[in-house]
């Protein structure tokens, strides 16, 4: 079963704090999001490969590290993961980026896809899936089952938030995907919406209702 994990580096919860704070303006929360997104970036990549290279220092020549070679593909769920991307690209700027449309059907509660265009050589990528809200779980499950049935074979979830529903749907549909979260909390209420939560991230970053 895939890894959940909680990260609880004191930047990301103070600022995730601010993005829970309903008196947190459109702009203050789109840049605390990007902030954040940076920040998990950090903690999402520590596990990346690394070699060996000669490089020669003023001093010497040294042996140092750099990045296996891993190919990296960013796939926001539209249109919230939106708000990740550039905060995921300031620390891995060779990063593709694909980008899956779904949306929440009000009545059933299940997604429909609207939209998918991917990087080429997804299957040889390690795909991170962003999206800031892991409320029921549909769209993330339904973007990964696109992803999946396009080739791929290394995805990780990264969300801002998530609901115990979410990630139990995640770990028992997809075993083989991390999920990774700035908090994980309490329940979803009767429509849907994650308890504290932080309202409608779509609605926040981009000042529609």
């Amino acid at each position: 079963m895939g890894k959940v994990h909680v990260l609880d580096h004191p930047l990301i919860q103070h600022k995730l704090t601010y993005i829970r704070d309903k008196n947190t303006g459109t702009k203050e929360f789109r840049e605390l999001v990007d902030e954040v997104a940076m920040l998990m970036a950090f903690e999402i990549t520590r596990d990346l490969p690394l070699q060996e290279i000669t490089t020669e220092t003023p001093v010497m020549e040294a042996t140092t590290k750099v990045l296996a070679g891993k190919k990296i593909g960013l796939i926001p769920i539209l249109r919230a993961g939106l708000g990740m991307v550039d905060g995921m690209l300031s620390l891995i700027p060779a990063a593709r980026v694909g980008h899956v449309g779904l949306y929440r059907d009000p009545e059933s509660l299940q997604p429909v896809e609207y939209y998918i265009k991917l990087p080429s050589d997804i299957s040889e990528r390690e795909l991170i899936v962003l999206d800031p809200m892991l409320a029921t779980g549909g769209s993330a499950n339904d973007a990964i089952h696109s992803l999946k049935k396009r080739g791929a074979k290394q995805i990780r979830l990264m969300c801002l938030i998530a609901a115990p529903e979410g990630v139990k749907k995640i770990q028992e549909e997809h075993p083989d995907v991390d999920v990774y979260l700035a908090a994980l909390d309490e329940k979803l209420d009767d429509h849907g919406y994650i308890v504290p939560g932080l309202g409608d991230a779509g609605d926040r970053l981009y000042g529609t209702k």
